[in-house]
């Protein structure tokens, strides 16, 4: 079981690089698109470039839903693995660092995250690549952006976890050690 939990932290560590522009870029322009659009009339010539950023719709309309899936399947991955790593103990610092607030914000976010993941994919996938119906797929678009909740708090859930996400993505980044000043050897 630890060397599970040992390899999933791993690939956890290492995924986290690769996938951390692709799921920022996701999380802020799906932010942008839905804040602007609902609450200040981002004009929809706009709207057009930030969704399309969203989708992947900006490396060809062939590679959209290998995007949206790669993305998808990668954001599902990160929430999977670090679920693993979740300890359910009291911290006896009190100092509040990125680590304590990654640690936080995953249990509340993964399932909000992971639905709107696996929505995303099955809206795009779905009418692509499996027939969907524009109403069926509307469906998960709504289910996708929290339409469900109404006009406001639909606005409200997308940005919730839109900001969740980015926080989960810096504190996770910085956590990697990557951008980390490595100290010269002062061997002579």
């Amino acid at each position: 079981m630890q060397d599970t939990k040992r390899n999933f932290r791993q690939f956890h560590r290492k995924i986290a690089p690769i996938v951390f522009l692709p799921l920022l870029a996701t999380a802020l322009t799906g932010v942008v698109y839905r804040v602007g659009r609902s609450w200040f009339g981002l004009p929809r010539s706009i709207a057009g470039v930030v969704i399309s950023i969203h989708t992947g719709e900006f490396l060809g309309d062939p590679l959209v839903p290998f995007y949206v899936a790669i993305v998808g399947l990668s954001l599902i991955a990160m929430i999977a693995t670090g679920l693993t790593m979740i300890r359910w103990r009291r911290g006896t610092s009190q100092k509040l660092t990125g680590r304590k607030i990654h640690r936080w914000l995953t249990p509340i976010l993964f399932l909000p995250l992971a639905i709107s993941a696996v929505t995303g994919i099955i809206y795009e996938l779905g009418q692509d690549w499996f027939g969907l119906s524009p109403q069926q797929a509307a469906i998960f678009l709504g289910i996708h952006q929290g339409a469900y909740l109404g006009s406001f708090l639909r606005v409200v859930y997308v940005l919730l976890i839109g900001v969740g996400l980015v926080a989960l993505l810096i504190t996770g980044i910085n956590m990697t050690g990557i951008f980390r000043h490595r100290r010269r050897s002062t061997e002579t």
